[in-house]
């Protein structure tokens, strides 16, 4: 894989790379790059052969840089920084960060990775991600004593999630509870919680997210269902061109800040605006707890962050976690 990552790094520019200059600059044989080629499909990258010319990645990849995002970070966000771990290649960042020992209070873990192999969506569905076009990226907390508790933090996290990529120019970002960025009725991207630890005691919460930021033709076809939302990228919402390296750092800033006041105040400073960006607000939804499935009107979120269903004039409350809801067109 080593290598595979050198050779992705020579053709990220998306230029026509001859075999034997990529041969002699890796250090290897022809016949090394080509073996070194064919495993590229499966990081959903795309290199053309041409013939007398040599090799070509399209489209171009704007490769993560954790210098240019520390860099990029506001003071009290690196001050809050314990790590910031980037890898080409990981099985999963939260997954990486869970097996980690939970960072001293008040400050914060981040790891990022350009492609992952077990990316984990809701349910346990798998997060599509192809090479260096999207951003996998996950934080580690310790939480401790949060008025209200644990339950809305999710939604909160989806709130600062969604400033920071309207910071970054995107239009009308929106969030679908409990945990997807959506944009026009589209999969702009999710959130995920990790939470181990004693329910009296401080809580290791590992908060995943993945942004699709450019479009790719592997994300139109690699849905889990039929039900699934098709994608968005980020790209798109946004006038001027987004660096994936900006969009990294804006989200890890947003995020933290978000992390350290859930800390102090709980989801209620964050519960307005996210009633504002409720995009299921007034829907026709179908809720289902495991064999059973029912449909109502989506009439907001209580203080809590729960869902509320209105069914046959009544209200049912319908907890994160427990159910899946979706619209109905």
């Amino acid at each position: 894989m080593a290598s595979s990552l050198a050779l992705i790094r020579l053709l990220a520019d998306g230029r026509v790379h001859a075999g034997p200059e990529l041969a002699a600059r890796l250090g290897c044989s022809r016949a090394a790059v080509w073996k070194q080629l064919q495993a590229m499909p499966e990081l959903g990258l795309t290199v053309t052969a041409m013939r007398g010319r040599g090799y070509q990645l399209s489209p171009a990849l704007d490769l993560l840089d954790a210098d240019k995002i520390r860099a990029a970070l506001r003071p009290d966000c690196r001050a809050r920084l314990a790590s910031l771990e980037l890898a080409p290649v990981m099985a999963s960042t939260s997954q990486h960060l869970t097996a980690q020992r939970a960072p001293l209070a008040g400050q914060v873990q981040v790891a990022l990775a350009e492609f992952q192999t077990a990316g984990r969506g809701r349910r346990g569905r798998h997060w599509v991600s192809p090479f260096g076009s999207g951003i996998c990226l996950s934080l580690g907390w310790s939480l401790d004593g949060a008025p209200g508790g644990i339950a809305g933090l999710s939604l909160a996290l989806g709130v600062a999630a969604e400033q920071a990529l309207s910071e970054l120019g995107a239009a009308g970002v929106r969030l679908k509870w409990p945990n997807d960025l959506v944009a026009s009725g589209r999969k702009l991207g999710g959130l995920l919680l990790d939470v181990a630890g004693e329910a009296d005691g401080p809580l290791h919460v590992v908060a995943g997210i993945g942004i699709n930021v450019y479009p790719h033709a592997e994300l139109d076809t690699a849905l889990d269902s039929a039900d699934a939302l098709a994608p968005v990228a980020l790209a798109s919402l946004c006038e001027a061109p987004v660096s994936r390296n900006g969009v990294a750092a804006s989200l890890i800033n947003s995020l933290t800040g978000a992390l350290a006041r859930y800390q102090a105040d709980g989801f209620g400073p964050f519960a307005d605006r996210w009633r504002e960006l409720d995009a299921l607000h007034d829907e026709m939804v179908r809720v289902q707890v495991g064999s059973q499935a029912w449909q109502g009107r989506a009439r907001g979120i209580a203080a809590d962050g729960a869902l509320l269903v209105e069914r046959d004039g009544q209200l049912q409350t319908v907890m994160s976690g427990e159910v899946t809801v979706r619209s109905q067109a």
